[in-house]
């Protein structure tokens, strides 16, 4: 199998290059490409013209616009890359007879009551980013390629920054933090979406029924105040000093916390049907960030 890896350098798509390499021959773009080679969804027609010349038996597309909120300020740049870029990626999977592994957000839904969402709940995306991927899975769609369209949320990876090494050098620089505490969800390490994107597609390559909207989460649920609390908690047992201990993280509102975009209290996603469909069990959200807090060194 030839594989099309765009975004190879981002959080999932880093991940990807070594989950993918498995399945056969791995052809990995970042947003500058390689060659004559185009991975700048921004370009959504050059994007074509690869995709035809290294002609693969799948795409997956790991880029995205996740600014969320620049996004609001920067409406045309965010459709390019989250909504028209995927559905020329569509476009031409379906030319080819290919797959196209595409990942949304739970940015789709309004964020509104307590329930997980299911991939057929009602969608109403508060902010452009959530309107835009919304977008880029309805073309997806309507390009009727064969296609695993993965909704995910709480994203982070050992590699670069992230909320958890955020709070770990805030718990060092103050004696006490202030988190929100009325969003839900569960953070999702970039490692156990880019493994069961693999396990996903090889599956699907051998039963075409299973092409559709998944959503992938680990599993159980907290907030971002649980989160930290967690964080440190864990860090101080592992030995790390931070001035600021767990009964120091305080629990804040979001209306104490404005941000250009609005952002959903909900992001719980159901996961029951791809566990079922792809016969998988995913780990509770603090076996990863627990594996990610003690590969960190011990300041």
């Amino acid at each position: 199998m030839r594989i099309l890896l765009l975004g190879k350098d981002g959080q999932v798509g880093w991940e990807l290059q070594r989950a993918l390499s498995p399945l056969g021959e791995l052809v990995a773009l970042d947003r500058d490409g390689a060659g004559s080679l185009v991975g700048e969804l921004g370009r959504p027609e050059a994007l074509a013209d690869t995709v035809r010349s290294v002609a693969p038996d799948a795409i997956v597309n790991a880029a995205a616009y996740t600014a969320v909120d620049r996004a609001e300020s920067e409406p045309d740049a965010a459709h390019a890359v989250n909504a028209l870029a995927p559905g020329v990626l569509a476009r031409e999977a379906a030319a080819l007879g290919a797959w196209l592994v595409h990942y949304s957000t739970d940015y789709v839904f309004d964020g509104s009551g307590t329930d997980p969402w299911l991939e057929d709940s009602p969608t109403g995306p508060l902010n452009v980013y959530g309107r835009t991927k919304l977008e880029g899975e309805t073309l997806v769609r309507a390009s009727g390629c064969r296609h695993l369209l993965f909704r995910t949320s709480w994203v982070y990876a050992a590699r670069g920054s992230n909320f958890a090494r955020t709070m770990l050098r805030l718990a060092e620089e103050r004696d006490s933090l202030r988190v929100i505490d009325d969003q839900s969800g569960a953070p999702t390490g970039a490692e156990l979406i880019a493994d069961v994107t693999a396990h996903a597609l090889r599956a699907a390559r051998a039963d075409a029924r299973l092409s559709g909207t998944y959503h992938l989460t680990a599993a159980g649920e907290t907030t971002w105040h649980g989160y930290a609390r967690h964080v440190i908690t864990r860090a101080r047992q592992a030995g790390r000093a931070t001035l600021a201990g767990p009964d120091a993280v305080l629990p804040i509102p979001t209306s104490e916390f404005p941000t250009p975009a609005r952002r959903p209290h909900n992001s719980r996603l159901d996961s029951r049907r791809l566990r079922e469909a792809f016969d998988l069990v995913l780990p509770h959200w603090t076996t990863g960030v627990d594996r990610m807090l003690d590969e960190l060194p011990v300041r």
